[in-house]
């Protein structure tokens, strides 16, 4: 289905859907709320700004919001491109264009709660509505809130359309995607597509045979069922709503070859460190966590060990002293790896004193990089579920030091990385969980075995 609009003087393509977005598109026609749950790579967003752009180019006033500005941007940089020749005048940083043709795009993070309110639309989209806040609509910032108090209002003059589109983040009752789904009072019409319902990926070469690309797509299409937990891949590639609920999500088996921790690794190709130093404790001194790997892609059975881990409390003023240690740590390891490529550095999530850490680093000249924005502004479940599959293969282990050590943090003595990890429960809503050591975990399975923005 291609979206071809065409005047005396000007050609736009709007894009072309694939069968499974014309199945999605058709089921979900002629509906005022739509909802479009989909499996990971479906495309739904990009069937949300083809739908959008269908209503720019006939004039109409619209809006795109999603969950931060972050996560809109590459929407703003595509449409931009695609309706180059009929934009008027457009502003990144004012989240707005405005188009030859009469109509308006306006994009809102669904951060703002009362984002939308004083506008008119005809159509909007609202993307990856299920990672926004949970509660009902008497909970400030929910996300059924600001439907139901700004967004929804907006739709009134001209009666408007809304496309609510997300992958499913768990069976939530307090989760705004959940219920527009499953309860028939807030009017949504349903489509549920999964991750095999895109039948273009993956993508096929010039110069491959239809037949040898289709015995592929199988392979690929049975491989995510075989390397990922059930739950993971009922979740993020069926989008079914999954019942989290008292699962431990991160086994210490997958962690562990044969039951127990590996060698330390006599060769390798580096060493790394994740720092997090995030201000959550709401005790007199922030909580900085340090977690220590080797990675090992040429010939080792393991890719990624776990070598070593550290939490401590310190004042601010003291991380000038304790950077310098995390580096003379991570020479040491290199040398005992036999790294190949020695000490690659830190990662440093930067945030609190992260940023401090950093600037700290840049002017003593040592190896530290920022943790990409687009994997820090992940939820901490998003994070933990696109590792998991790494976890689940046995890519990610445990060396003996790492697995047997010890230490004393906030008066208790236990090995906390594997009790952060191993404590870890997706949905789980207690805020006052110690979660330092899990996220430099998470940060390094995605950085070292993720693409190159740790995915």
């Amino acid at each position: 289905m291609s979206n071809i609009l065409r005047s005396s003087r000007i050609e736009l393509s709007l894009g072309t859907m694939h069968a499974g977005q014309v199945k999605a598109y058709w089921a979900l026609h002629g509906a005022r709320f739509k909802a479009l749950r989909c499996g990971r790579r479906f495309g739904k967003t990009d069937f949300g700004k083809m739908w959008i752009a269908q209503g720019l180019a006939q004039g109409w006033e619209c809006a795109w919001f999603s969950p931060q500005h972050m996560t809109s941007s590459e929407v703003y940089s595509e449409l931009s491109e695609s309706l180059r020749p009929i934009i008027d005048t457009s502003s990144k940083a004012q989240a707005v264009m405005r188009l030859k043709t009469g109509g308006r795009l306006d994009f809102w993070s669904l951060e703002n709660f009362i984002a939308g309110r004083g506008r008119r639309y005809r159509r909007i989209v609202i993307d990856e509505a299920a990672f926004t806040k949970d509660g009902d609509n008497k909970v400030d910032g929910s996300m059924m809130g600001t439907w139901e108090k700004s967004i929804k209002p907006t739709l009134f003059d001209y009666g408007g359309e809304a496309l609510i589109c997300s992958n499913s983040a768990g069976k939530n009752q307090d989760n705004f995607f959940y219920n527009i789904c499953t309860d028939p009072q807030y009017g949504f019409r349903q489509y549920h597509a999964k991750t095999r319902d895109n039948p273009i990926l993956p993508k096929r070469p010039q110069n491959e045979s239809l037949e040898d690309w289709h015995e592929r797509r199988e392979r690929y299409l049975d491989d995510l069922v075989k390397d990922n937990d059930p739950l993971v891949y009922a979740q993020e590639y069926e989008a079914e709503f999954v019942d989290w609920s008292g699962v431990a999500f991160f086994s210490r088996e997958k962690l562990l070859h044969q039951g127990q921790p590996v060698s330390h690794p006599r060769t390798c190709d580096c060493v790394f460190a994740v720092i997090d130093t995030a201000s959550k404790t709401g005790t007199e001194h922030d909580a900085t966590a340090v977690t220590f790997f080797a990675l090992d892609r040429h010939g080792g059975p393991f890719p990624l060990m776990i070598l070593d881990w550290e939490i401590t409390q310190i004042e601010g003023a003291l991380l000038e002293t304790w950077l310098p240690m995390i580096f003379g740590r991570l020479e040491e390891l290199s040398r005992s790896c036999g790294a190949r490529f020695g000490s690659v550095g830190a990662m440093i999530e930067d945030k609190s004193s992260g940023t401090i850490l950093l600037q700290q680093a840049r002017r003593r000249q040592m190896r530290a990089e920022a943790i990409d924005s687009k994997l820090t502004a992940m939820g901490k479940d998003e994070r933990a579920i696109s590792v998991s599959g790494y976890v689940y293969r046995g890519n990610v282990k445990y060396t003996d030091h790492a697995f047997n050590k010890t230490a004393i943090y906030k008066r208790t003595s236990r090995n906390h990385l594997v009790d952060q990890v191993e404590s870890f429960r997706v949905g789980d809503k207690d805020s006052k969980r110690e979660d330092d050591l899990l996220d430099t975990f998470c940060y390094g399975i995605a950085l070292a075995l993720g693409d190159s923005a740790g995915f």
